[in-house]
């Protein structure tokens, strides 16, 4: 299950929603999130973009 720091899921209605700190599950037919506020589902999902900070090798 993918984590992700910041996750933005755009929604058909233009609208978006931001997480924060999540794990997450592409479906065919939306999104399922797992949040420190909870579970989330969408299925409303025109895109997402999550990102995930990591630190340098460097």
């Amino acid at each position: 299950m993918p984590h992700a720091d910041t996750l933005d899921v755009l929604h058909h209605d233009d609208t978006r929603t931001r997480f924060t700190d999540v794990r997450y599950e592409l479906h065919r037919n939306g999104i399922r999130i797992w949040s420190a506020e909870g579970e989330h589902a969408f299925t409303d999902v025109l895109m997402t973009q999550a990102y995930l900070q990591r630190e340098s090798d460097k």
